[in-house]
């Protein structure tokens, strides 16, 4: 079992950075894929970017160039740097960990603000 918390969110104005962070308990982090999902209102939740146990990162066409995912297996952590954020990138962010074809796991989201 994994139990996931998200920190780092708030409110921006475009242009601006945030990072959020993904803690993880248990032992068993590092053999989960991790990724981070959003959902703005009224629309579906997305996958924004996902990393494999081994470090390999995808991204949201949206996102690319602007996200970066990383992870910190020894601190059983996950992040991902936003720059450049944009009014479209408001929505909760979520956190979750990847089993064996689904995310099993996932946090309770934290709020990312962009004003224009």
């Amino acid at each position: 079992q994994v139990q996931l918390v998200e920190s780092g969110g708030g409110l921006v104005q475009t242009g601006g950075s945030l990072r959020l962070s993904c803690s993880a308990s248990g032992r068993t982090f590092s053999t989960y894929a991790m990724a981070w999902f959003r959902q703005a209102p009224g629309k579906e939740r997305e996958l924004v970017a996902r990393i494999s146990r081994s470090g390999i990162t995808s991204y949201l066409d949206s996102v690319k160039g602007r996200f970066t995912i990383s992870r910190d297996n020894a601190k059983n952590a996950m992040y991902l740097q936003m720059n450049s954020l944009k009014p479209e990138d408001t929505a909760i962010y979520y956190c979750a960990a990847q089993g064996n074809l689904k995310y099993d796991y996932w946090g309770q989201g934290t709020e990312v603000t962009v004003s224009s």
